[in-house]
């Protein structure tokens, strides 16, 4: 078993052998892959050592302090946080070492391949459709709410492939390429006057088999690992006590006592236990991680962070009064990532509203939550049995 002792040994090999003063930072994070030191609690080949989840900090802390560069992880969160452990948990041995290495030393973005106008909440109602045509699947259809497809190279795709079967059973799971000559990405304007969203329509695209993932008809089981570990990334991320969105408020009402109400106060003090509750129970999660596949309790820790986020840029633009009303620039852009913490108050704003959509709609967690977690009854669900074919649309 790799303990502590034995993983800070690699690591100091790795920085003798690969100084980052004067090592190239890809080919520093492509030596840290194939030293095992990515993600430790991966298999041996993979970027780990089977070694136990929580001695990936040890790593993280000698590098940290040695100035090493790390794989930019926010700009890659989509294939760190989603795609790779479903490629680990259902992918063939040639899949994983096709994926993994390009994807944590961030030569190549990800995105998802969900939602699509008819189905969001209702992911399961899917209507993309892949049909078989020897080694290849040929697949046509439109999805929505794309973070990163203007950057993506791979995508993770779930499709029909059987509509004569209760839509739960008639889904497979692909890894679609998005250089495809039949994938169009158009931006989505947001709200923010930015488009990190997109919409991808898919137009005769050609997928091997070999880029399936798990079994054909299984892909909701699939899906579902993809869709645990993403709740547990957006409402479980690491940050320090006063980190996130509790932050920048915090720091006017200490820098600016002239704006400060008793009734603000209040709402403030709420609000700051209120995340650090949150942070607390995010890190409780992460150490549940450890066991194994991430549970249910992360749609909980999703459905708090965006509640969180709204109720904390609500006050904040309150707290600043007109200045709350002001908008830094609505300029068009394409970003690379989601910046909370780098804009001002009115951005936070209006972005924290997609907070309640992405990742699963509030409405649909608080059903997980209710059923899953606490154990209540069921929704009738009247299309249970029905085939997808002989849905209403």
């Amino acid at each position: 078993m790799t303990d502590a002792a034995e993983l800070r040994t690699r690591t100091k090999e790795l920085l003798a052998a690969h100084p980052p003063a004067t090592t190239d930072r890809l080919d520093f994070l492509k030596a840290r892959f194939d030293a095992g030191l990515a993600w430790v609690h991966y298999p041996e080949g993979l970027g780990g050592l089977g070694a136990p989840r929580t001695l990936q900090a040890v790593v993280d802390a000698e590098l940290e302090a040695a100035g090493a560069p790390d794989n930019d992880p926010r700009r890659i969160g989509i294939g760190l946080g989603m795609a790779a452990p479903t490629i680990l948990g259902f992918g063939t041995e040639e899949q994983k070492r096709t994926f993994l290495r390009p994807l944590w030393v961030g030569e190549e973005v990800w995105c998802q391949l969900f939602s699509e106008p008819g189905a969001g909440s209702d992911l399961a109602a899917l209507g993309t459709r892949a049909v078989r045509e020897g080694d290849n699947w040929v697949v046509n259809g439109q999805k929505v709410w794309t973070s990163s497809a203007h950057l993506a190279r791979w995508a993770i795709l779930i499709a029909r492939t059987d509509p004569d079967v209760p839509k739960h059973r008639g889904i497979t799971y692909f890894i679609c390429d998005m250089t495809d000559p039949g994938v169009e990405v158009r931006p989505l304007r947001q709200i923010t006057g930015e488009a990190e969203f997109n919409e991808v329509f898919l137009t005769d695209v050609r997928i091997p088999d070999a880029h399936r993932l798990g079994e054909v008809g299984d892909g909701w089981r699939v899906a579902q690992t993809t869709l645990m570990n993403e709740r547990v990334s957006i409402g479980g991320m690491r940050i320090p006590r006063e980190g996130g969105m509790i932050g920048p408020v915090s720091g006017t009402w200490r820098e600016r006592p002239e704006l400060r109400t008793h009734d603000l106060h209040q709402r403030l003090l709420k609000l700051w236990v209120e995340a650090e509750v949150a942070r607390l129970s995010g890190e409780r999660l992460r150490q549940q991680l450890v066991a194994g596949q991430p549970g249910h309790e992360g749609s909980g820790m999703k459905l708090g962070f965006a509640r969180l986020n709204q109720e904390i840029s609500g006050l904040e633009v309150e707290l600043l009064g007109e200045e709350g009303l002001l908008y830094d620039d609505w300029t068009m852009r394409r970003p690379e990532l989601v910046d909370f913490t780098g804009r001002d108050a009115g951005y936070r704003y209006l972005r924290s509203k997609g907070n309640s959509i992405e990742g699963g709609t509030s409405e649909v967690l608080l059903n997980i939550v209710a059923e899953r977690v606490l154990g209540l009854p069921s929704e009738p669900r009247t299309d249970k049995d029905v085939a997808w074919k002989d849905l209403t649309r």
